[in-house]
C-alpha cells in the first residue's frame, strides 16, 4: 500500500479505479474533478479545514495510537533496538494541502505506550519525491556496507517521476535504499537509483525484508497487483527473481507479510498475509493469511483459501513482529484503523487537526483446531499495565436489553456469556442517552457481528454496517473482549481466532452501555470494565535543524563565528543538505560560541547529531554542546576527531519545567579545532 488516499483496484461494481492519493483535496487544489481523476469519492471533495478541539468534543482516542497531527496511513514493521521498538509509519504533514507522506518514528518498550520521535526519513529528499511502504531491518552484518548495526530500509518510492506523476502519484514504483546510522533515528537515500527497478507492472510496491538464515541471504515480498513477489539478495542492493505466489480473487494485494511461527501443538509453520480489497468476492478488506511451507524460494500454502486476522472493515496494511521474548511463539500485530472507501470521512481532522489511528498492538499465536491451524489474537498484556480502573459488575441475567451501571467512552470489556436456548445476544456500546444511537457487538446463531449502522458508522454510503465472522452455532457459550475507544471498536470473541475490528465515530456525548438478548435469555457472568490512563503522545518537537539561511529565530553567535550560517555540506550522518559547522567561521583557528534562544524543557530527552574536534568542556580549547541552565552547562559534549556525525541523547527528567539553552562553544584553534551539529530534538 502506498501513501495516497483513493483506492486501488475496484470498486464493488468492478470499476478500475486510479491509484489511491491522500488526494481528493489535491483535486481541488489542481482545479480538477474526480471524474478527470478517475476516482470514485469515498467522502468530501476535500478534507475540512483543522482547528483546535475543545476538551469536550475530541475524538482523539484515549489508550489507541493516534498520529500527534495531520495525518497517517500504513504501519512499517517495528525493529528492535537497545532494548525498544521504533514503530515507523507513512505520515504527511500537508494533508489538507498536498500529498505525499514521509516515515515518521515512535518508540515503544511495551507495543502500548508511543513517543513521538519526529521525522525518521524525510519526502522530497531526493528525485523520488515521497516514501510509501516498505520494511526495516537491523543489518547486524553488514551485508549492505553501511556500517554493521546499521538500519535499512527498502522503501517504495517513484522512479524519478515528473511533476505531473507527482501530483497524481502515478509515476512507476520501484524498490530505493535508506540507510541511518545513528540507530533508526534518521536516515538518507542511497542515491535515487533503485536497487530492484520495476520490470513494467502497474502495481510494484510494499517490499518486506526477510533475512533467510539457513541460506544467509535476503528475501523480499514485493506487491504486484493480484500476485506477490519473491525475491533474494545477499547484500539488499543486488537482486534475484526467485517466484510469485498468484491470488486472482482477492482484488489488489497490498503490504506483504512472511514469517516462521510455533503452533501449540510444537509445530512450525510458515504464514503469508496480505493486505486485500475483498470488493471482488465480498470478503473482509483486511488481512488474509495462509500457513503453509517456504524454502527460501517459493512459499507453498496448506490450501488455496485465505483466512483472515481480523473480520471488521479497518484493520488495513497490517504489520506483524517478533516478540523478543518469545520470537519463535508469539508475534505482535497492528493494523492501520481505516479504509480507503471513507479514508477522509474521519471527524477528528475537523475537531483535533488530525487523521490517522492504529488498532491496539495484538499478540498473535498458532493454534491448531479441528479444521486446521490459524492465527488467534489477543490485546497486548501490557496494556493492563496502564489501567486506573478495574471493577467488576458481576453476573446478569438478560431477557431483552438490560442497561449496565457503566458509562464511558473509552475501556475495555470482558465478559463470559451463556445460553441454553437462544437467537441473538450481545453488548450494546456507545449508547445515546434516547437509546436510538449503538453499536452491537454480538453473536447471532452462526456468526458473531459488528454493527455500527446507527452508531457512527464512517462510510458516507452507509455500507460498510456489519461485519461478519463464523460462528459454532452448537456452542451455547462465549468469551467476549470488546475494546471501546472514542472513534473504534475492537471486538475479540473466545481465544481470538475470529476477530472485528472497526472505526465508530459515536457523538461523544454517547456513552451508555448495555446487554441484549432476544430469541431467549443468556448469563453473562463476570463482567469487567478496565479504563486506562491517557496515551496520546506529545510531538517531538526540532529545536533546529540547520537547514535554513541562519541558524534558527533568534540564535546568536560570537567571535569568529559573528554573521555566519549554515553550511552546505552532507557530511556522513547528518540530515538534510547544510550543517551547523564552526569551521566556516575561518577554519580550526576561529573560536566563539553559537547559542540557541531561551526554551522550555518539556520533554524527556533530548537528541543532537555532534561531529568534530575532541576537546572536552573544562579543559583549554575546549570543542563542546552544552545545555544551559542559568548560564551554567549541565550536560555537554564533544566530538570524536572525526567529520562522521554521531549521536548524543541526554536524558532530562531531573530538568522537567526549567528554562534552558543550546551552546556550541568553540575555544580550539589547533587540530579538528571545530565542531559540526546537526539535528536538535525534544522528544519523549
Amino acid at each position: 500500500m502506498t501513501s495516497r488516499s483513493s483506492h486501488h483496484g475496484a470498486d464493488a461494481a468492478g470499476t478500475p479505479r486510479r491509484p489511491r492519493l491522500a488526494r481528493l483535496g489535491l483535486a481541488v487544489l489542481l482545479g480538477l474533478t474526480l471524474t478527470s481523476l478517475g476516482i470514485a469519492a469515498p467522502g468530501p471533495a476535500a478534507p475540512p479545514a483543522a482547528r483546535a478541539a475543545d476538551a469536550g468534543d475530541s475524538y482523539r482516542a484515549v489508550y489507541h495510537f493516534t498520529v500527534p497531527d495531520h495525518w497517517k496511513n500504513d504501519p512499517q514493521r517495528p525493529i528492535f533496538v537497545n532494548g525498544a521498538f521504533q514503530y515507523y509509519y507513512l505520515y504527511n504533514a500537508d494533508y489538507g494541502e498536498s500529498v505525499g507522506t514521509a516515515w515518521r518514528l515512535a518508540t515503544t518498550t511495551d507495543n502500548v505506550a508511543f513517543h513521538d520521535q519526529g521525522v525518521a526519513a524525510p519526502k522530497k529528499t531526493n528525485a523520488n519525491y515521497d516514501l510509501w511502504s516498505g520494511s526495516a531491518v537491523v543489518d547486524t552484518g553488514n551485508t549492505a556496507g553501511f556500517g554493521a548495526g546499521a538500519i535499512v530500509i527498502m522503501v517504495t518510492q517513484m522512479d524519478h517521476p515528473t511533476p505531473a506523476e507527482i501530483a497524481d502519484a502515478s509515476g512507476p514504483q520501484a524498490q530505493f535504499l535508506w540507510y541511518s546510522t545513528d540507530g533508526g533515528r534518521n536516515f538518507r537515500p542511497y542515491g535515487d537509483t533503485p536497487v530492484l527497478p520495476n520490470a513494467g507492472r502497474k502495481d510494484f510496491r510494499d517490499p518486506k525484508l526477510v533475512w533467510d538464515a539457513p541460506r544467509q541471504r535476503w528475501v523480499a515480498l514485493i506487491a504486484e497487483g493480484d500476485r506477490v513477489g519473491f525475491y533474494t539478495s545477499p547484500d539488499l542492493k543486488n537482486w534475484t527473481p526467485a517466484s510469485e505466489y498468484v491470488n486472482t480473487t482477492l482484488g489488489t494485494l497490498e503490504c506483504p507479510d512472511l514469517f516462521q511461527i510455533r503452533a501449540d501443538d510444537g509445530t512450525t509453520h510458515w504464514v503469508m498475509g496480505v493486505s486485500a480489497n475483498g470488493y471482488l468476492t465480498g470478503d473482509p478488506n483486511t488481512y488474509a493469511y495462509w500457513t503453509g511451507s517456504f524454502d527460501g524460494t517459493v512459499f507453498t500454502p496448506d490450501t488455496t483459501a485465505p483466512q483472515w486476522l481480523d473480520r471488521g472493515f479497518d484493520w488495513y496494511g497490517g504489520v506483524t513482529w517478533d516478540d523478543p521474548a518469545a520470537p519463535l511463539d508469539r508475534r505482535f500485530g497492528v493494523g492501520w484503523m481505516n479504509n480507503w472507501s471513507y479514508a477522509h470521512s474521519a471527524p477528528t481532522w475537523t475537531s483535533d487537526g488530525f487523521n490517522g489511528t492504529d488498532s491496539i498492538t495484538r499478540e498473535i499465536t498458532l493454534k491448531r483446531y479441528a479444521d486446521g491451524y490459524a492465527l488467534a489474537s489477543r490485546p497486548a498484556a501490557a496494556l493492563a499495565q496502564h489501567a486506573t480502573d478495574v471493577k467488576n459488575l458481576g453476573t446478569v441475567q438478560v431477557d431483552g436489553v438490560t442497561p449496565l451501571g457503566h458509562r464511558g467512552t473509552a475501556y475495555r470489556l470482558d465478559a463470559d456469556v451463556s445460553w441454553s436456548t437462544l437467537d441473538n445476544l450481545g453488548v450494546r456500546l456507545r449508547v445515546s442517552a434516547d437509546g436510538t444511537r449503538h453499536t452491537d457487538a454480538g453473536i447471532y446463531r452462526d456468526h458473531s457481528y459488528l454493527n455500527r449502522r446507527d452508531g457512527g458508522n464512517p462510510d458516507p454510503s452507509g455500507a460498510h454496517a456489519e461485519s461478519h465472522a463464523p460462528y459454532d452455532p452448537a456452542k451455547k457459550q462465549a468469551h467476549l473482549t470488546i475494546l471501546v475507544d472514542r472513534t473504534s471498536v475492537e471486538y475479540f470473541v473466545d481465544d481470538g481466532r475470529q476477530v472485528h475490528s472497526s472505526q465508530v465515530f459515536a457523538d461523544p456525548a454517547d456513552d451508555g452501555l448495555g446487554l441484549f438478548t432476544s430469541g431467549g435469555s443468556a448469563t453473562f457472568s463476570d463482567i469487567t470494565i478496565t479504563e486506562y490512563e491517557n496515551l496520546a503522545q506529545r510531538p517531538a518537537k526540532v529545536l533546529a535543524d540547520f537547514e535554513g539561511g541562519t541558524y534558527g529565530e533568534a540564535w546568536t553567535a560570537t567571535g569568529g563565528f559573528a554573521g555566519t550560517g549554515p553550511t552546505q555540506a552532507q557530511p556522513p550522518g547528518s540530515v538534510g543538505t547544510a550543517v551547523l559547522d564552526t569551521f566556516t567561521g575561518g577554519g580550526d583557528p576561529a573560536t566563539g560560541t553559537i547559542t540557541s534562544p531561551a526554551f522550555t524543557i518539556d520533554r524527556r530527552s533530548l537528541h543532537l547529531l555532534l561531529a568534530g574536534g575532541d576537546h572536552p568542556l573544562g579543559l583549554p580549547g575546549a570543542t563542546s554542546v552544552n545545555l544551559l541552565v542559568d548560564g551554567q552547562p549541565v550536560r555537554t559534549a564533544t566530538g570524536d576527531d572525526t567529520g562522521e556525525l554521531k549521536p548524543v541523547s541526554w536524558g532530562l527528567d531531573d530538568l522537567q519545567g526549567r528554562s534552558a539553552q543550546l551552546q556550541i562553544l568553540d575555544d580550539a584553534t589547533g587540530s579538528w579545532g571545530h565542531l559540526i551539529v546537526d539535528q536538535v530534538t525534544l522528544t519523549d
